[in-house]
């Protein structure tokens, strides 16, 4: 029986984002888990929680989260910073939320850190905060001249 070879590493931080949220959607601890880095001091910190520290802790916390199923979040209006090393996200997630009255749309304001490695990109942080229906909306400093 031939082997089934697997799909190849995700090779940017836009394509291991795309997978973090993938999983969240799927409740797919093992997809979401993989984009992470090996670092002992990765971290993670959910809407409202404390600062969890280290990939058995990381997995712990979405384990718990998975329980209750999957996470419509979807990354909308995706900011970047990337240096050849270090790619920072900051990301508008809306959350689709089930409620009484039908689903209802949420939002999260959320930072993806991504390094890159002798193994590629991995995500070393994701921080995410209680967003409002204002945060749909980005606010930007104009640009001044300085004469």
């Amino acid at each position: 029986m031939p082997r089934v070879k697997p799909p190849p590493s995700p090779s940017t931080p836009d394509e291991i984002e795309q997978q973090f949220y993938e999983a969240l959607q799927r409740a797919d601890i093992e997809s979401l888990m993989a984009v992470w880095s090996d670092d002992d001091d990765i971290v993670c910190v959910h809407p409202g929680g404390p600062r969890v520290v280290g990939a058995a802790a990381i997995r712990a916390s979405f384990d718990a989260i998975f329980a209750n199923g999957a996470i419509d979040a979807r990354p909308e209006k995706v900011r970047r910073l990337q240096t050849m090393n270090c790619a920072v996200h900051s990301v508008l997630e809306r959350v689709t939320v089930p409620t009484d009255a039908g689903p209802k749309a949420a939002w999260v304001v959320a930072t993806n850190v991504y390094l890159k490695s002798g193994g590629g990109w991995a995500m070393v942080a994701h921080h995410a905060s209680p967003g409002s229906p204002r945060e749909a909306q980005d606010i930007v400093e104009a640009a001044s001249t300085l004469h």
